[in-house]
C-alpha cells in the first residue's frame, strides 16, 4: 500500500464524538514509551503527524488520522505508566474499553510491545481482554534495531511460550518493526491493505 495522504482529523475524550464516517478503522495501542508515535510517523512517512515526546503517558486522547481519504488510523492513549494517578488510569481504561466495545468501524487493533523486554503481564492481560471481546489484533514488536536478528527471534519465541502458558494455541499475526530503520513498514501496510480489500469485497464497505 502506498500512502499518498495522511491528515489529522480530531482528538476526543469521548467515543461518541469520534468520526462517524463508515470507513475502516485501525487502532494502535501499547504501554507508554513503547514508540507508538514514532511508529505512526514511520508508517505514514510524516515526521510529526503523531506528536512524539520524551515524557511517557503524553497521549491522553483518542486521536484520529485519515489515511488516503480511505481509512482511519487511531492513536490511543498508552497504558501502564507508573506516574499516572489511579484516577487517571481508571479514566484511560474506561475510555479504551468504550472505544473497543463501541466503535463498529474498527477492523483490527495493533498492540505494540518493546521487543527488548520480556513479556509483561499488563500486555498479556490486554491481549486476553481483546480476545475475550472478539477484537482481531496483531502484535507489533517495536525498536527492533536495538537487537541483532538472532535476539529478535528469541524475543518472539519468548512471547510464543508465555502465550502458550496462558492457553493460547497460536500467536496472532505479528510484525517486527523499527521506526528509525523503516523495518516492517511494507509488511504492516500490506496487511492493512489486505484487510481493507476483504472488508470491501464483503460488501460492508
Amino acid at each position: 500500500m502506498k500512502i499518498t495522504s495522511a491528515e489529522f482529523v480530531c482528538s476526543n475524550t469521548e467515543v461518541a464524538k469520534c468520526p462517524g464516517e463508515p470507513l475502516p478503522e485501525y487502532a494502535f495501542i501499547g504501554r507508554s514509551n513503547v514508540g507508538k508515535s514514532s511508529l505512526i510517523n514511520m508508517l505514514t512517512e510524516r515526521k510529526s503527524l503523531a506528536k512524539t515526546s520524551g515524557r511517557p503517558g503524553k497521549t491522553q486522547l483518542i486521536n484520529h488520522f485519515i489515511i488516503n481519504k480511505d481509512w482511519f488510523l487511531v492513536d490511543l492513549p498508552g497504558y501502564g505508566y507508573a506516574r499516572t494517578s489511579k484516577k487517571q488510569k481508571a479514566r484511560f481504561q474506561k475510555l479504551i474499553d468504550k472505544y473497543f466495545t463501541q466503535r463498529t468501524q474498527l477492523l483490527a487493533a495493533f498492540l505494540l510491545v518493546d521487543i527488548r523486554h520480556d513479556p509483561q503481564p499488563i500486555d498479556l492481560d490486554f491481549m486476553e481482554w481483546l480476545n475475550g471481546k472478539s477484537i482481531p489484533f496483531s502484535l507489533v514488536f517495536t525498536k527492533a534495531d536495538k537487537l541483532k536478528p538472532g535476539a529478535r527471534e528469541h524475543a518472539v519465541k519468548s512471547y510464543q511460550e508465555k502465550m502458550k502458558v496462558r492457553g493460547w494455541v497460536e500467536m496472532p499475526p505479528y510484525f517486527i518493526t523499527s521506526s528509525s530503520k523503516n523495518l516492517g513498514r511494507e509488511e504492516l501496510l500490506a496487511y492493512i491493505g489486505g484487510v481493507n480489500r476483504a472488508f470491501r469485497e464483503s460488501g460492508k464497505g
